[in-house]
């Protein structure tokens, strides 16, 4: 009895130390949008001699908790990797395996969907979802719907999804919504209205400030093209998914608010000068425009 009760003080102690580590860190600059390529399941299965489909459903364990992670550093918006459309093409009983645990684990959403109240999270299926098979596309939209109308945060749960058919469909719509258009010759299609109809941005999500990868891989694997080809930080981890958690985001995050600072520091330090002005060491009389 004694060591039940001892047991349960350190773990209520390591709660406590564990929120308030992260109070303080919330206190720092913060990603808006993190994004994670949960790649390791399989490996990490062999490695402890277990079946693959254990190794999946250990990786729905670990993105309970990283989710969890990210909600207490106020983090507003989370998309995860799911399923590739390229998994298709897996064997016929690991694909089946998968789809049985979506359809399971959005179910218990259904149910309980006591995380996503919590923190008042909307979730959004992004990719083809017309590839999903009927039952669950079912549960999974039914899911979305429960959780339409939390604002706090958002999870884009991608499946199945391919970076260039979310690129060729927003183009797609784009080319629609000009031929719709009162003056379809002179309609203009943009970076900006591409970027518009990607399905992220249709569903709410800020810009991209972070991507990783997990297992050691350093590839993208047709992930999030278009919106990490600008300001996104990426980030390779060799741990595998469904060991990553605390001490394995908080390094990342760290390293985030580094190069945040680092921004900063660099645009109030470094004035803009016109471009006939002298080198700064010989200019006289020159106000410094400093960037904000």
């Amino acid at each position: 009895m004694f060591t039940n009760l001892f047991s349960r003080c350190v773990s209520w102690a390591t709660h406590k130390v564990r929120n308030a580590f992260l109070a303080v860190l919330a206190a720092g600059p913060v990603p808006r949008h993190v994004a994670f390529i949960m790649d390791g399941n399989r490996r990490y299965a062999r490695s402890h001699q277990r079946r693959v489909q254990e190794g999946h459903a250990e990786g729905f364990l670990a993105l309970r908790r990283v989710l969890d992670i990210c909600m207490r550093l106020d983090i507003r918006c989370v998309s995860v990797y799911a399923f590739a459309i390229e998994n298709f093409k897996r064997s016929p009983e690991e694909v089946e395996a998968l789809m049985d645990l979506a359809e399971d684990k959005f179910t218990e959403l259904c149910r309980y969907g006591d995380l996503l109240d919590q923190y008042g999270v909307r979730l959004n299926i992004v990719g083809k979802r017309s590839l999903l098979p009927p039952r669950v596309l079912a549960v999974a939209e039914k899911a979305e719907h429960i959780s339409r109308n939390n604002t706090r945060a958002i999870l884009n749960f991608c499946m199945p999804y391919a970076s260039r058919d979310e690129i060729a469909t927003a183009v797609e719509s784009a080319v629609e919504e000009a031929l719709e258009s009162e003056d379809p010759i002179h309609y203009n299609i943009t970076e900006d209205t591409i970027y518009a109809h990607l399905m992220t941005t249709k569903v709410g999500s800020p810009p991209l400030d972070v991507l990783v990868r997990t297992s050691g891989v350093c590839r993208l694997s047709d992930y999030l093209l278009w919106q990490c080809s600008e300001d996104t930080q990426l980030q390779f981890t060799s741990t595998y998914w469904p060991d990553f958690g605390l001490w394995d985001l908080v390094p990342i995050i760290l390293d985030y608010q580094r190069k945040v600072w680092s921004r900063s520091h660099s645009r109030v330090s470094s004035p803009i000068l016109p471009s006939n002005s002298a080198p700064l060491e010989h200019a006289t009389a020159i106000s410094p425009v400093l960037v904000s």
